[in-house]
């Protein structure tokens, strides 16, 4: 059986069985979060991680907003609560950004908003208590703030897609490794025709991605079919936004598999990059019980 790890941005974690969420059709509203976990007033979902196995040689990793970089070992989440349990400490000023699961050996990149990431080592974020608040994962500059966190695999091109609808791929080998907790290096030229980064994802070929925009508009491509270039660029328009009354990208998610090209469906044409700006490119049941919300286990002083 398969979990739903759902973790609130004000740092509390939740569980749910797969089969308890319901099964709907791509247009339909979907059923109340407040209906399926015991969420506090004026807490919301941050983040969803789904596991199998509670072990202790695996880790939630998690961000925030602010930069900062937590791990913690699955173990410390075994024993569900329907109140939920406390996952990580966070700021007033801060919060919860996402949360990826990591095996040992794996490396961590942060990206932000205005164009910047650093990748580094999991190993440079010591295991910490659950409760813990975590260590600086990246220095922010002025009026920035990180938008996205991934573990990485060997293989796999660094996917990166702007507020205005352009996007690029670019080689994992063209991010250089650095410390935990510096400034990090360009991921993307960020500039008024592009708009500030909205996230980041490590896919492959095989991969799809959907591209969500804030008035609800989805496409889906393959992430094959966007230009893989230099990091230190604008990109290429990955979904045609012009003519849209302002309307702007607000996320993106990888899918699995790519979608075949006789299956994809596109009347509007849009997701299709232009002629102009086209690039060449590389075609056991854990146990419910109840656990005290203790503070921070010794040796998870904080940075």
């Amino acid at each position: 059986h398969s979990y739903i790890l759902v973790i609130t941005r004000h740092g509390q974690i939740y569980w749910l069985k797969v089969h308890q969420v319901p099964e709907l059709g791509p247009a339909s509203r979907g059923k109340a979060i407040v209906n399926l976990l015991q969420l506090a007033d004026g807490d919301a979902v941050a983040a969803v991680v789904s596991v199998r196995e509670f072990t202790e040689d695996r880790f939630l990793v998690f961000s925030t907003v602010g930069g900062t970089i937590k791990k913690t070992s699955l173990a410390a989440y075994s024993r569900p609560r329907p109140s939920g349990i406390r996952a990580i400490k966070i700021d007033e000023d801060d919060e919860l950004l996402s949360v990826r699961v990591a095996e040992p050996g794996q490396e961590v990149i942060l990206a932000t908003r205005r164009g910047y990431a650093v990748r580094f080592p999991e190993t440079e974020a010591r295991p910490m208590g659950r409760v813990a608040r975590g260590v600086r994962g990246i220095r922010l500059r002025d009026g920035d703030r990180a938008v996205s966190m991934e573990v990485l695999d060997p293989d796999g091109d660094i996917l990166t897609v702007t507020e205005n609808g352009f996007g690029k791929r670019t080689q994992l080998e063209e991010y250089r490794i650095q410390g935990r907790g510096g400034m990090g290096i360009i991921n993307l030229k960020v500039s008024k025709k592009t708009g500030p980064v909205i996230g980041v994802r490590q896919v492959t070929d095989d991969n799809g991605v959907m591209l969500i925009t804030q008035g609800g508009k989805i496409i889906r491509i393959n992430a094959a079919d966007v230009s893989c270039i230099g990091r230190a660029t604008q990109g290429v328009r990955v979904m045609d936004l012009r003519g849209t009354d302002e309307d702007v990208l607000v996320a993106i998610a990888k899918i699995e598999e790519a979608e075949d090209e006789d299956e994809a469906e596109d009347p509007t044409g849009e997701g299709q990059m232009t002629d102009e700006e086209e690039s060449p490119g590389p075609g056991s049941a854990p146990p419910v019980e109840s656990e005290p919300d203790d503070g921070v286990t010794p040796g998870d002083e904080e940075e």
